[in-house]
């Protein structure tokens, strides 16, 4: 097992990580690669998505792919997964949770309670597997489970990690709008990924922390490696990630009417449909499906610049997005809306607020092809690794001092 960080006094014995998502999957997950770091330091636990029996009925007829063998109970719950550098984290499967989402208020608080409890006591049995009795909780953007499980697991602090405003969150907002307020305030502390989320959870727990996204800085770095390999017809402009609401629309077809000489390529689900309706018919639009992450650096490659033409409003001026440093570690010139504070990239990442400035600024960033402004990219983004930010979540750690 991995050594702790703390082996003074050592405070906590392992850290138990829950969040809504799934260790595994075809884009980088912010709480993934920050767990996989830590776990170079601590015994990391991490909980998997909690499927539900409607998920369950769908893994069964082959409609969606889970892990329905552990969920069962026919195959290990627990599962330890070996990295590259030689650490390790433990994964494990949930038990089957009833679906609550969809209920009213006073039906969701009497039944998330039973899903709650069959989730600690498994976590128990984990813990006590696994030699770990006083652990470090993190939640990862779940305050639904999070308020009823504070003080259940003999933790010796809970953090909240918040990467999105959940308000904002059609599926969230309807019960996590009503428990974060009154999580924020019960945790021992708050770590956001934005500074605008910072401020904005501030308000409630005095002890809230910025800690940004990082980056898988060595993956897409690879992207360097192909670019001799992959040299395209013509200049393509490329798009990472899920293409959803957060897309200014009207922004990306005047970009790809005006400029017919370009490709676009979008790379990721496309979760928002009017986005295929509109683009789709323009013959210099691709949209390519989503990919492992080991799989991305040759895509990146066949770019020759990148943008983030997101929106500007609420929702998006709380995002740190991931994309934008995986774009700079493999050398591409950005161009994006001015939809949050990126000050951090002033210089680096231009920005543009028009349909005509960002026509524009994507030719300049088409050009922008110094080695010195390349090496001015690489190294902003391996600033901003993923092993650097752990160091930096460590540090918040090292302030609490739980009663």
């Amino acid at each position: 097992m991995n050594p702790n960080l703390f082996t003074d006094n050592t405070p906590f014995d392992g850290i138990v990580c829950i969040g809504q998502t799934s260790w595994e999957g075809n884009f980088q997950k912010a709480v993934v690669q920050l767990m996989t770091e830590l776990s170079a330091r601590h015994r990391v636990v991490f909980v998997d998505y909690q499927y539900t029996l409607k998920d369950l009925a769908k893994g069964l007829t082959g409609r969606t792919d889970i892990p329905v063998r552990p969920m069962l109970g026919l195959a290990p719950s627990l599962n330890r997964k070996l990295f590259d550098n030689g650490t390790e984290a433990y994964i494990w499967h949930p038990p089957v949770m009833l679906p609550i989402n969809w209920l009213s208020a006073r039906s969701h608080d009497r039944v998330v309670r039973w899903n709650v409890n069959r989730l600690t006591a498994g976590l128990r049995t984990v813990m006590k597997q696994l030699g770990i009795s006083r652990p470090l909780v993190i939640n990862a953007f779940n305050p639904v489970f999070g308020l009823p499980m504070l003080r259940q697991l003999n933790e010796w602090a809970t953090i909240y990690y918040c990467f999105d405003e959940i308000t904002m969150s059609r599926w969230m907002s309807r019960h996590g709008g009503r428990y974060e307020p009154l999580y924020l305030q019960g945790v021992d502390a708050v770590v956001t990924t934005s500074e605008t989320l910072r401020q904005s959870k501030s308000l409630l727990q005095p002890r809230t922390f910025c800690v940004k996204n990082g980056v898988n800085f060595e993956l897409f770095n690879k992207a360097r490696s192909f670019t001799d390999q992959t040299v395209p017809d013509r200049p393509v402009v490329g798009y990472l990630g899920t293409a959803d609401d957060r897309i200014n629309l009207p922004l990306v077809e005047h970009c790809v009417r005006t400029m017919p000489d370009l490709d676009f390529m979008f790379v990721g689900e496309v979760n928002e449909p009017t986005i295929r309706v509109q683009l789709a018919p323009y013959p210099n639009v691709k949209f390519v499906p989503p990919h492992q992450p080991a799989e991305l650096p040759p895509l990146l490659a066949r770019m020759s610049a990148a943008m983030i033409p997101f929106v500007c409003n609420e929702h998006t001026y709380t995002i740190y997005p991931l994309k934008i440093n995986e774009y700079l570690a493999a050398g591409l010139p950005v161009v994006s809306t001015p939809f949050s504070l990126l000050d951090d990239f002033a210089g680096i990442v231009e920005l543009a607020d028009t349909p005509d400035a960002f026509v524009a600024a994507l030719r300049r960033a088409l050009a922008d092809t110094s080695r010195q402004r390349l090496d001015q990219r690489i190294a902003l983004a391996r600033a901003n690794s993923w092993s650097h930010r752990s160091e930096e979540f460590e540090a918040v750690i090292r302030q609490l001092q739980p009663a």
